[in-house]
């Protein structure tokens, strides 16, 4: 009797298999102009299959379709994902050249660091949440609008009770006396691994190697946890990014460049090339600029102090044509016309649902977020990260990225205490060979990094 080996289709995470999530990628699809609508009711048949060997081979057959689709007639939007391409398309904005003292670039690059550690905590323990319940939780506990961090003495029994949000299982800063492992933050310490062992000049097959060889597969999302297996399957970057990789414009690119802007101040440029290199393996189009607008914002606000000319360097080196430079120039004209943070954020609403994961955890939608909060919160650093996680989507992310912005423009002196005092100089990480770090030491090791 012939033999049939067969996975467990039906006990595979959702983001290691692609014919479970196929109408995310039927509306990816669409965002990027591929031509397949015609196809939609055979995305949603097969979605609706039961999870076995038959669904996936026709998902292999619906993948083909995607990637051999060819752009819809007047799509509007230039979106290589190449690094010449980008570069063609992008219009760079020259900035003020770094003079500053090893010490005053400590504190800088010391600020940046905590900075994203302190925004990275205000969000993580309401990760997930969404605003009608966010919203209501913080009025009741006198913390709104949100000024500071949410303590275990917020989640009382009551509150518990009265929330689907889990309250009583999510970290709380004065519980934990540390930033416990994240993400966010693991890749900040993670790309200044990569540095330490490869170089300026890593290559995105470098990072590739550093992610399977220094973290396990669960510490990675969406579209990183399909890259990782693709990895192990043999697919190399940048293929890593594309194949059956649904997440490719998420938000996970997006957290990973701070350590780019770190080493690169006032240097934009290399900061969104080294951005690029690391984002491809992972990403495409607006998921890559996604963290090209960050690490070069991060690496001007080392030279200057204003907001718009920090989101502009950002933008600059991103296509100018693209979906994510359209909501940035947009959140700008609208932050000039007047707009608080609250109106700006009605806007986002308006066009991304918080309730839909495809939002919830997109590039754009969070960018947009990072954006508003940085132009209206007039470069007051609690203000800000608090504006960004009060507007609820991927609070930590968002919190993380603009903490770390501001860190870098104010300098660690320019974060209050009631921040920095409760991580007492500590970060979790789950990088193998690692674990727990110092804050400030991690900021110091990284002016090695930084190219004279």
């Amino acid at each position: 009797m012939k033999e049939s080996f067969l996975p467990d289709y039906a006990g595979m995470d959702v983001w290691e298999s692609y014919s479970k999530d196929l109408l995310r990628d039927y509306r990816q699809s669409i965002e990027e102009g591929l031509d397949v609508e015609r196809y939609k009711s055979l995305f949603e048949a097969v979605a609706q299959m039961p999870d076995d060997e038959n669904k996936d081979r026709i998902a292999d057959v619906i993948f083909d379709i995607v990637c051999n689709a060819p752009t819809v007639e007047g799509y509007p939007y230039e979106e290589p994902s190449d690094l010449e391409g980008i570069k063609r398309v992008r219009k760079p904005v020259e900035l003020p050249k770094l003079e500053l003292t090893k010490e005053e670039l400590f504190d800088k690059v010391y600020g940046a660091w905590m900075g994203r550690v302190c925004g990275c905590m205000l969000g993580k323990t309401l990760e997930g949440i969404r605003t009608y319940e966010l919203i209501p939780f913080l009025k009741e506990s006198g913390n709104y609008p949100m000024h500071r961090y949410v303590l275990s003495t917020d989640a009382t029994d009551e509150v518990c009770g009265k929330y689907g949000y889990g309250f009583a299982i999510v970290p709380y800063v004065d519980k934990c006396g540390r930033m416990p492992a994240d993400d966010d933050t693991n890749y900040t310490v993670l790309a200044q691994e990569l540095i330490n062992s490869r170089g300026r000049d890593f290559t995105p097959n470098d990072v590739a190697n550093i992610w399977v060889a220094k973290q396990s597969m669960g510490v990675y999302c969406t579209a990183e946890r399909t890259a990782f297996k693709n990895f192990v399957l043999g697919y190399r970057p940048p293929v890593s990014a594309k194949y059956k990789n649904v997440y490719r414009e998420l938000i996970g690119a997006q957290i990973r460049g701070d350590y780019f802007g770190y080493i690169n101040p006032g240097d934009t440029a290399t900061a969104a090339e080294m951005a690029f290199r690391d984002a491809s393996i992972s990403h495409i189009k607006n998921g890559i600029y996604g963290e090209m607008y960050i690490a070069a914002m991060i690496a001007a606000a080392a030279v200057t102090d204003d907001l718009e000319t920090i989101v502009r360097a950002g933008l600059g080196e991103i296509p100018q044509k693209s979906r994510l430079a359209e909501t940035v120039r947009e959140i700008i004209d609208d932050a000039k016309a007047g707009l608080t943070m609250e109106q700006l954020r009605e806007k986002i609403y308006s066009r991304y649902d918080e309730n839909d994961g495809h939002d919830w955890t997109h590039t754009i939608s969070n960018a947009a977020i990072v954006t508003a909060a940085l132009l209206t919160g007039e470069g007051d650093y609690g203000r800000s990260i608090c504006a960004a996680v009060q507007s609820g989507f991927d609070t930590d992310c968002n919190g993380a990225t603009v903490g770390s912005i501001l860190g870098m423009r104010n300098g660690i002196d320019g974060i209050g205490k009631e921040w920095t005092d409760p991580i007492n100089d500590t970060l979790d990480t789950a990088i193998f060979g690692v674990g727990t770090v110092s804050v400030s030491e991690r900021a110091r090791m990284t002016l090695d990094h930084i190219k004279a």
